[in-house]
């Protein structure tokens, strides 16, 4: 499992530096003086912006998305499309997803960052985002990722538990 994961994130690693050195970006982003890694990319939020705007690449979706703990059907729920949409995105070469789109897919790969700092393992994660929860209202937290408010609750009570601020 572990070298699946740092293969993983070095598939990212390399697919975030190809993707941040195409030309509406690199010319966009002064900061280019160092090699930027997928947890640098997530935690700069000028970075985040810029991405957004260009529209995340398929294929860097397809890293995210094998690198968090959600199905195929969440993606499409988070992303509001069907999931033979989400196909055509996939078959359709060279094609990035729209603002709206590419904002959700950078705010699903942030709630897995920080799920993954706080359990240090993704299936400790998965467990914790598909059971109900106390402070959110008794329900799991996967359901509350459809809209940034949820979003942000998620983050925050992720961040309680890494504080062992236990409600």
């Amino acid at each position: 499992m572990a070298t699946t994961k740092s293969k993983i994130e070095t598939e990212l690693n390399k697919e975030i530096a190809m993707f941040l050195n195409q030309p509406s970006i690199k010319d966009l982003y002064w900061e280019f003086d160092r090699k930027i890694t997928y947890n640098d990319f997530l935690s700069n939020k000028m970075l985040i912006i810029l991405a957004i705007r260009a529209g995340i690449p398929y294929s860097l979706f397809k890293l995210i998305q094998n690198y968090t703990p959600f199905t195929e059907n969440d993606w499409a729920r988070f992303l509001d499309i069907s999931t033979k949409s989400l196909h055509r995105y996939k078959t359709a070469a060279e094609h990035s997803f729209k603002p709206i789109h590419s904002e959700k897919i950078i705010e699903m790969a942030e709630v897995t960052k920080i799920g993954i700092d706080v359990f240090n393992n993704m299936e400790k994660l998965k467990l914790w985002l598909n059971t109900p929860n106390y402070s959110l209202g008794n329900l799991n937290p996967i359901e509350l990722l459809n809209d940034s408010y949820g979003k942000e609750l998620v983050i925050s009570e992720l961040i309680r538990v890494n504080h062992g601020i236990l409600v």
